[in-house]
């Protein structure tokens, strides 16, 4: 531009001086606005906006599934409706004069012998608005602050299928500061544990623990879906369910997001509870019943040892730093499943 021009071949004087014929710089601001695109209000520089108010709802699992709405009281900040966020009578606000309405004041310090340096700092006099109103022309409500403090209740929509995390914006419903479009208001959903299920995408994950007899025999059960649902399944017949089998019942899931009527499936994952102690005639009819067990032949010179209680091979592990599971994985409500 021709200001840069000149300031690049007479430096501050020229400009100071009109060189070249042109108008010299009134404001000490307009470097800033020839060097870096705009200065105050240029279109260089990026719109200031207002930061969106961020509020974290927790939730059961219950709601994520069925949907809900909540009720949540925010507080917030809006003009004052009494000035029109003008902060008092029309016209009363005039410009600082400590800072000729930049905001800011420079001053020179004094670093040592024959060293100054320029400091610049927020106004005083108007906190940095550059403007001010005069004592008898300030608004009651708001004091000449333009903004006020207010309580509103929102109406928070859960729909059926949301995740841990998931974000429902209010647009333009957060706080307020004069001449800027109003910020958002973010609510952030915070899934609770669930004493019964895990969740895992869109499949829903829990434990069951059945007995020996009903391992080997078979067995049923009766489920509470989270929407109070029964739901009744049964062992196959002749089928041994092992400890940590996992079987799948489809379509009895989390609702998908936005389309609940596709589920996914609720896994289900088995503990077998066996007895700690067997007597003579216990392990007699068992024997009878069960496959024979295998029997080693034992010479005179091999070393005998006797089990004895202890800690498993996972709990060796984990204070080896590993995890304890060589297959499946195991979330954080503490239910493991088998690889597929």
């Amino acid at each position: 531009s021709q200001k840069r021009s000149i300031y690049d071949q007479g430096g501050m004087e020229a400009l100071q001086g009109g060189g070249g014929g042109g108008e010299g710089f009134h404001d000490p601001m307009d470097i800033f606005s020839m060097f870096f695109g705009g200065g105050r209000g240029g279109g260089g520089r990026r719109q200031r906006t207002v930061r969106p108010t961020v509020h974290q709802m927790r939730v059961s699992l219950e709601q994520l599934y069925k949907g809900c709405t909540r009720k949540l009281k925010i507080s917030r900040v809006c003009l004052c409706k009494a000035c029109e966020g003008r902060g008092g009578a029309v016209g009363a606000e005039k410009e600082c004069g400590e800072c000729d309405g930049h905001g800011v004041v420079i001053r020179m310090q004094r670093l040592g012998p024959g060293m100054v340096t320029q400091m610049q700092s927020r106004c005083p006099a108007c906190m940095g608005e550059g403007k001010v109103i005069a004592q008898k022309d300030r608004c009651k409500s708001c004091n000449a602050k333009k903004k006020v403090n207010e309580e509103q209740i929102f109406e928070v929509k859960i729909e059926p299928g949301m995740h841990d995390g998931e974000k429902i914006v209010f647009e333009g419903k957060g706080n307020e500061e004069p001449g800027l479009p109003p910020g958002d208001i973010i609510i952030v959903l915070d899934e609770q544990k669930h004493n019964s299920f895990a969740r895992q995408g869109a499949n829903l994950i829990m434990e069951e623990q059945i007995d020996l007899v009903e391992a080997l025999c078979g067995f049923n059960r009766v489920i509470t879906t989270l929407d109070d649902r029964k739901i009744f399944y049964t062992s196959l017949p002749g089928e041994v369910i092992d400890h940590g089998d996992v079987k799948v019942i489809q379509a009895q899931g989390m609702p998908h997001h936005r389309n609940p009527s596709d589920k996914g499936d609720l896994i289900i994952q088995f503990r077998v509870a066996f007895p700690t102690a067997l007597d003579d005639n216990s392990r007699r009819v068992l024997s009878q019943l069960l496959p024979d067990k295998t029997t080693v032949m034992v010479d005179d010179d091999i070393e005998v040892f006797e089990l004895e209680k202890g800690v498993g091979p996972s709990h060796h592990s984990r204070s080896r730093g590993g995890h304890g599971h060589a297959h499946g994985f195991e979330d954080g409500n503490g239910v493991r499943c088998q690889q597929q």
